[in-house]
């Protein structure tokens, strides 16, 4: 129930609150008490990949923080694990590569190295981890392991892998473990982008150089190198024509005053630049219009230009101030063509079979999930392939006319299905009976920030009539800040896990509203590029504001048991709840927060000196909840991993020192050597439980 107080805060901000789809106040049925290791251990799916040539895919499964490499194929398209990894052990399984008959998949097992090298070791091994290229066949042979490397490459027979390996590039068989891996490329740079022609005979790759990047290829046969086209740019994404005689390139101009988190909408005109192997003769076909769409915007996935059949090369483009997809004629001189336009964001592409189509998911008429497209290159115009109230994304087409995808929905957690001619089924059925109970959609509810932006959010409801007084209240910020969370099971293992515990937390009598604040992806370039937000301003701690305004206004939270959580992103603005509305907001979860932008800025930029920029370096800081600590009384707890390479771990300590000496009460809880998306399964069940407890105590008591 509002009190007084809240009422009176509400009006001085002038906030009117909209709740969409719904006459009355929203009541979610939840089926029962959820079990919360069974939410956040479910077999996450990531990493799918298709063979070019052959009806079959690959992905990882992570079960409990044991990730396993599964396989299906048509026509029963039923999953199969191949490796046998048990244990919560932290290390990652990324970067598939399918042989192109299906026969073999290589992969990346462990994560990558910080600045000092160091590979994540979150289970503080004495021996130390390691990053390691590792093969498995599809015939039921056991997976070995080659050596060290990642970024897995496959010949067209799969008889050899090519991969790098502490900035080499390298070659070696994938039937014999002993062989001794062969230098390709000891050039100067970090190698990325790995490329291989149609034939198989030459490799393309880029070299990133720091303030510019160069095309690379290599001729495998003879071992000539050249860089194609060299500029004072950043060259990057690599595609070959179907014929292997051209390649297509990005050419990003580089802005060396640009700093993350400002807003920029609008750069130097990025381009498309095509070179001829034989002659080197280069040419551009396609630059973007002066401003809305000069930056580039990227999409999810490896790749971010397809050359197709016809010779149309497809991108993404925010002409429109919206991530949407368009062709161009590889020869230039024409008009960009509309695959895929309008007022809605397209993230994961691919492109289909035979090069005439894209496959995409967009949120387009349903701004708060994604469905899956189909979308020719030529403009005739793109359908919809998944409809429903579900989220589907990561669409892989195959050789036989199916496409598959991972997908979820409100209370169907992630997994893998293929959509083929007798409809879509899951790869792996048996998990459609342990989908865990206790779930329920999430409702979209639109309110104003305090400064009147409409903002969107997910509202998770108890079952049931509301308690006298009212529900606890909590928020929920998300990280990022380039994210989107949506109205199912996310499409990232992150943030999979921190909609479980929002689901856990409603089963378990809190109302909780995940805030989708301006900074964030899904709404448009000028929602993105939101104007002062970050270090220039932070001016989306309105909508964390507006959203406490909103929950503090439901006649069935009870508005003095407010608290808010977060992670990275959300835990910058966790902090800056509590520091800027402590009146507001009694209680909080801080995990892996930002709490001063210079320090977090030189995390991403080393070179940055805050000394150099002193306006830079003031405006920053005041966006920080640094600035607004003596503010702070509420109670918070602070999660960290010390290994953390996004977010510094003294941003907590230092925090902590602070707010210790003004007398706030503190509680942490330290994770040694994890880093900053939590690898361990434990780890995450330990913050979540840390975190219920906490908000039990300081929120549902009276």
């Amino acid at each position: 129930m509002a009190t007084t107080g809240a009422r009176a805060m509400a009006a001085a901000t002038a906030v009117t609150v909209l709740v969409l789809a719904t006459a009355a106040r929203p009541v979610a049925a939840q089926n029962g008490p959820t079990d919360l290791d069974a939410l956040v251990g479910w077999p996450f799916p990531t990493a799918l990949t298709a063979a070019s040539a052959a009806p079959a895919v690959a992905w990882v499964r992570n079960e409990r923080g044991a990730r396993n490499i599964w396989t299906a194929g048509a026509p029963g398209w039923t999953g199969r694990r191949l490796t046998t990894f048990t244990r919560d052990d932290g290390q990652e399984i990324a970067e598939l590569a399918v042989a192109a008959n299906g026969s073999l998949v290589a992969f990346a097992r462990g994560g990558a190295p910080n600045r000092a090298g160091e590979i994540p070791n979150p289970e503080s091994d004495p021996a130390g981890a390691d990053r390691e290229i590792w093969v498995v066949g599809t015939d039921g042979s056991a997976a070995h392991r080659l050596g060290p490397g990642h970024s897995p490459l496959l010949s067209p027979d799969g008889a050899w892998v090519i991969y790098i390996d502490r900035g080499v590039i390298q070659r070696r068989p994938t039937g014999d473990p002993s062989a001794s891996p062969e230098p390709l490329v000891r050039g100067r740079g970090s190698p990325a982008e790995l490329r291989l022609s149609p034939d198989g005979t030459r490799l393309a790759w880029t070299s990133r150089r720091g303030d510019h990047a160069f095309i690379g290829i290599l001729d495998l046969e003879s071992g000539g190198l050249r860089y194609l086209d060299p500029s004072l740019d950043v060259d990057g994404s690599p595609a070959w024509s179907p014929d292997g005689r051209e390649i297509a390139f990005l050419r990003i101009p580089n802005r060396r005053d640009r700093l993350p988190f400002f807003a920029v909408r609008e750069s130097i005109p990025w381009s498309i630049r095509v070179v001829r192997l034989d002659s080197g003769a280069a040419r551009t076909v396609f630059t973007a219009r002066e401003g809305t769409g000069s930056a580039f915007r990227t999409i999810s996935g490896p790749n971010n230009i397809f050359w197709g059949a016809d010779g149309r090369i497809a991108f993404p483009w925010e002409e429109n101030g919206f991530t949407n997809l368009y062709s161009v004629d590889a020869r230039g001189g024409d008009e960009p063509r509309s695959i895929a336009t309008g007022e809605f964001e397209v993230q994961y592409v691919a492109l289909a079979p035979g090069g005439e189509a894209l496959v995409f998911s967009s949120n387009e008429g349903d701004i708060d999930r994604q469905h899956l497209w189909w979308g020719p290159l030529d403009g005739s115009g793109a359908r919809l392939l998944t409809p429903g109230a579900g989220t589907e994304w990561q669409p892989v087409p195959t050789t036989d006319g199916s496409v598959v995808f991972l997908a979820s929905a409100g209370t169907v957690p992630a997994h893998a299905e293929v959509l083929s001619g007798d409809g879509r089924r899951w790869l792996v059925p048996r998990a459609m009976d342990e989908i865990p109970d206790g779930l329920a959609d999430p409702i979209q509810v639109v309110f104003p920030s305090t400064d009147g932006l409409p903002i969107h959010g997910q509202l998770f409801l108890p079952g049931g009539e509301p308690p006298p007084g009212g529900w606890p209240g909590v928020l929920f910020l998300h990280g990022g800040s380039r994210r989107q969370m949506l109205l199912g099971f996310h499409h990232r293992g992150y943030y999979h896990n921190t909609y479980s515990f929002n689901q856990h937390l409603a089963a378990n009598g809190y109302a909780v509203l995940s805030v989708n604040y301006r900074s964030g992806i899904g709404y448009g370039m000028e929602f993105r590029e939101a104007l002062h937000y970050g270090a220039d301003g932070a001016s989306e701690v309105n909508d964390v504001l507006g959203a406490g305004v909103y929950m503090a206004s439901r006649d069935d939270v009870d508005a003095d048991r407010i608290g808010l959580w977060g992670g990275s992103y959300g835990g910058y603005l966790t902090a800056h709840g509590l520091a800027r509305a402590s009146d507001l907001f009694k209680a909080g979860v801080d995990i892996h927060g930002v709490h001063d932008w210079n320090k977090a800025i030189r995390n991403f930029v080393p070179s940055y000196e805050p000394a150099a920029r002193p306006e830079v370096a003031r405006r920053a800081f005041e966006s920080s909840p640094m600035a607004f600590v003596d503010r702070w009384t509420s109670p918070v707890l602070l999660i960290h991993g010390d290994d953390d390479r996004n977010v510094p771990f003294a941003e907590s300590v230092e925090l902590a020192e602070v707010l210790r000496g003004n007398g706030v009460h503190v509680e942490h809880l330290v994770f040694p050597d994890e880093v900053h998306g939590f690898l361990l399964h434990r780890n995450w069940m330990a913050a979540f439980q840390a975190a219920e407890d906490f908000f039990d105590r300081f929120l549902k008591v009276r």
